[in-house]
Parts: C-alpha cells; sequence; structure tokens
C-alpha cells in the first residue's frame, strides 16, 4: 500500500470516528516526530502494538478486501500480566476481512454502531479445515446452532463470540453504511495467531511515497 492512501484513510477514519462520538487515547493524534523520545515512558504502547493499524491482507485492493483497526489496550505474556485486549475497527459496505482463525485468542466482535456486519462462520477440523458440522456460537449470551458455513447479521449493539478454531470472516451489509466495530479479547497477537483459511498477509508493504501523518503501530520501531 502507498504511504499517501495509509494517510489519507486515517484522516478518513478520523473524522468516522468523530461523527460517532468514538474518542480515541489523545496520542492517537501525535505527529511522528512527537513520538520522539517517548519509548521509555510509553514502552507499553510500543511492545503491545496499540494503535493504528491498516491492512488490505495482501490484496492490493482495500476497499474490497481490508481493514482499518486501532488497538486500544492489549497485554503482552512476555512483560505484563494483562490477559485482555480491546479494538475498534472500521468496516466497509461489502470490505471483506478474509476467512480465518485464532489459535490462542478467544474474542467478542461487538457492533458498536452505523451499518450492519455481515459474519460468515465455520467451525474448522482437526487439520484446520473447514467442518461441514453443524456447532453452535454465542450471540449476545443466547447459544445458537448454525449450519456450517452460516452467514449472521448483526446490527448495533449486537455481538457473536468467537471462540478458537472457529472460521469467521465479515463484511458490511450492503446499503447500510459503514460498520463501527468493537473486538473485545484475550490478548492479540497478530504477527503469529492468524490462521488464514487462504494465504493473506496480516500487515502491508509499504511504498513510501509521502511522509506518514499518524505512524501504525507496526512501524514504532523504525521511527523511534
Amino acid at each position: 500500500m502507498k504511504r499517501s492512501e495509509i494517510n489519507r484513510r486515517i484522516a478518513d477514519a478520523e473524522a468516522f470516528f468523530e461523527s460517532m462520538s468514538f474518542a480515541l487515547p489523545p496520542w492517537s493524534s501525535r505527529a511522528p516526530a512527537e513520538w520522539r523520545g517517548r519509548y521509555e515512558r510509553e514502552t507499553e504502547i510500543v511492545e503491545n502494538m496499540l494503535g493504528w493499524d491498516l491492512t488490505d491482507f495482501g490484496s492490493g485492493d482495500y476497499d474490497r478486501v481490508g481493514l482499518l483497526l486501532f488497538t486500544i489496550r492489549n497485554g503482552n505474556p512476555r512483560r505484563d500480566d494483562k490477559p485482555y485486549a480491546e479494538k475498534v475497527m472500521i468496516v466497509g459496505e461489502l470490505q471483506e476481512t478474509p476467512l480465518h482463525f485464532h489459535w490462542s485468542k478467544m474474542e467478542d466482535i461487538v457492533v458498536r454502531g452505523g451499518g450492519n456486519l455481515m459474519v460468515q462462520l465455520w467451525a474448522s477440523t482437526r487439520e484446520e479445515g473447514l467442518s461441514e458440522s453443524r456447532f453452535r456460537i454465542g450471540v449476545d449470551g443466547v447459544s445458537r446452532e448454525l449450519e456450517a458455513g452460516s452467514t449472521i447479521r448483526l446490527e448495533p449493539g449486537e455481538s457473536v463470540c468467537l471462540e478458537r478454531g472457529v472460521y469467521h470472516r465479515f463484511y458490511g451489509e450492503p446499503g447500510k453504511g459503514r460498520v463501527l466495530v468493537g473486538e473485545v479479547s484475550a490478548v492479540n497477537d497478530d504477527k503469529s495467531d492468524n490462521r488464514f483459511y487462504a494465504s493473506a498477509g496480516r500487515f502491508p508493504a509499504i511504498e513510501e511515497d509521502e511522509a506518514p501523518t499518524r505512524l501504525l503501530a507496526s512501524d514504532y520501531r523504525r521511527y523511534l
């Protein structure tokens, strides 16, 4: 992805969060130069990869396959005892997050506002394939039995609990607008805990066609 595209999409996300009355931490709006000299006091932000995160999953077409995230809080088993994480995401209409599951992380996906989120689900086999068996899922604390490959619609205020090994892909329902999505989970590790059904790149290669206006979580070590 080009840095100019990332800059533009983050600026658009900031406006969307404001329109939804969703406030980010004060450091979310720092320019890159403002991060210098802060590592000793803000190690948690850097080491636990808090902050901006944007990916096209290697598709080259962010509007079709992509996701913008902001990690608000996250633990790190190597350095602290925090066992949980929280993210906020923006999902466009028909903008897909590819089919995947997590080996370690259990998570709740919550629609905080905007449009509706469509979530397609499968149980996984021991060989990490797609199971054809029926399975159970929790939607706002209510157990539901689903057929393999079922798609559920989550409207604002609704959530689904995704247990380890449950394949899921999601996208915004067409005609309903962008979706403000929250994630509440166990500790998040996007470097090693995503099992994509088809090959996908979690962090994009960036073409530096202009200077960054906001640092991504994956930028910290280069800039700090």
